[in-house]
């Protein structure tokens, strides 16, 4: 099983409970991705493989690989999932990308930057990319 953590509030509008999205936008069941699609399978690995080296219940990438049964840079390219901007995740977990962006995109080398990640990955999708990073 796996467990994605959004971080997310409940606000009253017009009587009724509303999500609130940490980007601020309203959570609308009809945009959101479903949890079976590549590109969220992907985020949700990385940041449990994350987990897993940071707790410390695998002493290295080459140990993480062997247990996950799959090859060593192929786990390195998940894990730098993790370096993506945090509004690239949010982004994506709400389906807000651009409909181009895969997953194997997500799998090349990327900038570092959080500007150039806005730049390179969602370019105008972006809700706050000029305000942030």
């Amino acid at each position: 099983m796996t467990t994605v953590f959004v971080p997310m509030t409940f606000r009253r509008i017009g009587g009724r409970k509303r999500i609130v999205l940490p980007d601020g936008s309203l959570y609308n069941p009809e945009t959101r991705v479903p949890v079976e699609s590549p590109i969220v399978r992907s985020l949700a690995r990385a940041f449990r493989w994350r987990r897993l080296l940071e707790s410390g219940r695998h002493a290295s990438i080459n140990e993480l690989a062997k247990a996950e049964h799959v090859d060593r840079a192929f786990a390195s390219r998940v894990l730098r999932l993790t370096l993506l901007a945090p509004d690239i995740i949010e982004a994506i977990l709400a389906g807000r990308q651009p409909e181009r962006l895969t997953v194997r995109d997500l799998l090349e080398p990327f900038p570092v930057d959080w500007a150039e990640q806005r730049r390179a990955f969602m370019g105008d999708k972006c809700a706050y990319h000029e305000n942030v990073g």
